[in-house]
Order: structure tokens, then C-alpha cells, then sequence
């Protein structure tokens, strides 16, 4: 836990780096997918995700959520000049769930050569267990790590014995997995405020019905019941690093996953460079994966800084407070608390926390915001401005980017979706 009651700690508490991945479909004018390679094969901010015309934008790392926004505009303009001059035009589309789907053959799986050949092999294994449609889901992921100045400020505010590198990294995995926990208990609160894609394209429920709207009562079909997530609601042990990865990789021992990647929940520790369980252990967390956001068309980036702000004014309040117990059975209920933030109307549904209280997820996530305004007034620190402009997507459903999307785009999701790609992206 933070000790904030130190002066030099509290003066970097807002210092942290911030990396995005970003997920889009390229699709034709007429809405379908498209069926060309990759068109940026040696680009290492552009890659490929599960299928050939899923694009994935890796920024680099930033010291503001301004600056990985900003990085993040640059590639999507240059993937759009890049589509705009091919020969059969085409678009990014800026919805999290996808437009046309024909069939899976619309959803090639990524073709990867050389070195790489596994990758392919493996997204036919996801093929065949989860079904190409799933995949075709989009998303933001939010990479964050807190500064090294106030970790180590708090690391030797603590007067650890035998302060050394081996020391300071057991420090680090120590308190990333204590906030990995607490993410897990109260991330729902960021499905909840990001949810933007509550329609679906009838065509991915019913082969060769295309153009009717589907409506689920979903906010984000993707982090909902029919989204990405497992077979099973995985248990992980937080006690150490190594015990950490271990519980990951005994699903993959007991062939419930093929690989610690398949782990398909909401909340990650990555380690620097390679991303692996063998390099979590050796070289210790680096930072935090946030998997929840969806893509949020009302913005050009498909992103809107403020909630990327407000996932690190969560982590921040939840690194600096004393958590509570976080048992298996928390574990399990902390899944569903994820699924059921991701419901259209979030007054019907209810969020169970650890303490056994027992809300609505729109009055749960009023009551974490309330404490978080006190926590930062107490700190002195000028965040209203965010806190409140989450705090009333709860306090008025309509500002919720979920329910903007449907009232703007509904009696026609993929024309009117079509629509405003061609404003943004030309003709």
C-alpha cells in the first residue's frame, strides 16, 4: 500500500506511463470484411491480432494518458491513408462489435511465417474452441505502471532491510500483485463507464440475416455473458510472483488452456519486453494490463482520455487504501461483478463486494466514486473535473456512451455506423 502521509510519495502520486493497444476490423464500403493480407507487415506499431483484417495499434510508452491518445491518432491516420489509397477502398471500422459477417471465412485467422509459425496454429486452436465470431470483438487495452520515483520513494519510505535490486523488485511484484486484486474486486467499475456497444449486427447471431439490429441488453456485448472470457472462472494466487504464475499455468498443465494467453480476464501483470510467464518471474512486473474498454466510436481516437485518467485515479485510490481479504469465493463473484457492469441498464443488476454488501451497479459505482472525491480533496489534488464526469454516466444513464450509441445508431447499426466511417475516414 501507498504511504500517501509522505510528502515526497504524495508529490508523485500522479507520476505513471501509460501504453494503448487498440483493435479494429478493416472492412469494405459496403460493410463486409475485408479478405486482404495485412497490409503493414513489418510495422512494429501495426500488427495483427486473431484474424488477417484485425489491425492492433501498439503505442509506445507515455507519461501521460495526453501523449499514448495523441500517439494513437497518429497510427490510426496512418492506417487509414494506407487503406484510402488501395485499390478496393478500405475503412476501419470504429465499433467494438464487428459489422457483415458472412461467414467465418469473413474472419481469416492471421497468417504468421518463419519464427512465427506458431501464432497461427494457435489461433486455429482458438478457432475451434471458441468460434472465429468471438474474435471478431475490438477493444482498448490500457497498459499502466506507477513511476519508478514513487515506488522507490515509498520502497525506501517503508526502511526495507537489504535495500538492494533483488529487494526493490520483490517491493514492486508485492505491490502490483496486491493492486491486481483489488483490480479485480472494483475493476467492474471501468466495464461500467466504457461500455459503448450495445447493438449487434444480426448477421453475427444468424447466418445470412443481415441488416436488423440486436439488441442483447448489453452495454458491451464483449465483456457480457457472450464475450471473452473462459469456461471457467479462474482462481490465482497473489501470493508471491511465482505463485501467481503458477496458478495461471495449472490451467494449461490441466488442458483447460493452451497457453497462459488464453487466461481471457480483465486485469493482467506483464513483465517488460517478452510477455510470458517465465519472463514474469525472472524479471518481475512491470506493469498493469486494464483488457475492459471498449471502442468508443464519439471519439476520433476510439478512446476518450478522461476515462483513461479515471482508470489511473482508481488504481492510485486503490494502491494507497488497506484492501480486505480476497478469497476464492470474492474471486468468483469478482467475474460475475465484471459481466453484469456490462449490462444495458445497470439499476437492474446488482454488485456484490467483498465486504458482503450487496448494490445496484449503478449505486455501487456511486459509492466508490464518493470515496474516491474524498480520498483526492484530502490530497489536495484538482481531479474533480474527471471523477465527476463518470460520476454522472450513474447519475444520468444517458450520458453513458452505451445509450448515446444505440440512440444515434440504432434503426440501422451498420449504415449508420457505415456513415460515420466515411465522414471520419473520406469517401
Amino acid at each position: 500500500m501507498l504511504h500517501i502521509e509522505n510528502n515526497d510519495i504524495k508529490s508523485h502520486i500522479l507520476d505513471g506511463n501509460f501504453g494503448l493497444e487498440k483493435e479494429s476490423l478493416r472492412i469494405l464500403a459496403d460493410g463486409t470484411l475485408s479478405h486482404l493480407p495485412h497490409p503493414f507487415p513489418d510495422d512494429e506499431h501495426i500488427v495483427k491480432d486473431f484474424c488477417e483484417n484485425q489491425t492492433e495499434i501498439n503505442t509506445s510508452v507515455h507519461t501521460s494518458a495526453k501523449g499514448a491518445i495523441d500517439e494513437l491518432e497518429f497510427h490510426n491516420r496512418r492506417i487509414c491513408e494506407r487503406l484510402k489509397s488501395m485499390s478496393n477502398r478500405e475503412y476501419l471500422w470504429l465499433f467494438s462489435n464487428p459489422p457483415y459477417i458472412e461467414n467465418e471465412k469473413d474472419i481469416p485467422v492471421a497468417v504468421f511465417e518463419g519464427m512465427e509459425v506458431s501464432k497461427t496454429a494457435y489461433r486455429e486452436y482458438l478457432s475451434a474452441k471458441y468460434g472465429r465470431y468471438k474474435m471478431t470483438f475490438s477493444g482498448i487495452h490500457v497498459n499502466y505502471s506507477f513511476s519508478e520515483e514513487l515506488l522507490k520513494a515509498d520502497f525506501n519510505y517503508q526502511n526495507l532491510k537489504h535495500q538492494n535490486d533483488k529487494d526493490y523488485q520483490e517491493y514492486k511484484n508485492h505491490f502490483y500483485l496486491e493492486l491486481a486484486q483489488r483490480m479485480a474486486a472494483y475493476g467492474w467499475l471501468l466495464v461500467a463507464v466504457t461500455s459503448a456497444s450495445p447493438i449487434l449486427d444480426s448477421s453475427f447471431v444468424e447466418k445470412g440475416v443481415y441488416n436488423q439490429d440486436v439488441f442483447t441488453g448489453m452495454a458491451s456485448v464483449r465483456c457480457g455473458e457472450m464475450g471473452y472470457w473462459n469456461e471457467f472462472a479462474p482462481i490465482l494466487n497473489y501470493h508471491d510472483i511465482a505463485s501467481y504464475a503458477d496458478s495461471i499455468r495449472k490451467y494449461v498443465d490441466m488442458g483447460l488452456l493452451k497457453a497462459a494467453s488464453e487466461l481471457y480476464y480483465p486485469i493482467r501483470l506483464k513483465p517488460a519486453g517478452e510477455n510470458s510467464l517465465e519472463a514474469l518471474c525472472e524479471n518481475g512486473v512491470n506493469h498493469i494490463e486494464l483488457r475492459m474498454f471498449d471502442l468508443n466510436p464519439l471519439v476520433s481516437s476510439g478512446v476518450e482520455e478522461k476515462d483513461v485518467i479515471f482508470a489511473q485515479l482508481l488504481m492510485i485510490w486503490l494502491a494507497s487504501t488497506p484492501g480486505q481479504l480476497f478469497s476464492e469465493k470474492d474471486q468468483i463473484q469478482a467475474v460475475q461483478n465484471f459481466k453484469n457492469a456490462a449490462h444495458y441498464d445497470l439499476k437492474t443488476v446488482n454488485i456484490l463486494t467483498p465486504k458482503g454488501e450487496i448494490y445496484s451497479v449503478a449505486n455501487a459505482a456511486l459509492k466508490v466514486i464518493d470515496q474516491m472525491k474524498e480520498f483526492y480533496n484530502e490530497l489536495e489534488l484538482d481531479v474533480d473535473e474527471i471523477l465527476q464526469f463518470e460520476y454522472e454516466k450513474f447519475t444520468d444513464a444517458e450520458n453513458r456512451y452505451a445509450w448515446k450509441i444505440r440512440k444515434q445508431f440504432g434503426n440501422g447499426y451498420v449504415k449508420n455506423g457505415l456513415k460515420l466511417v466515411k465522414e471520419r475516414q473520406g469517401h
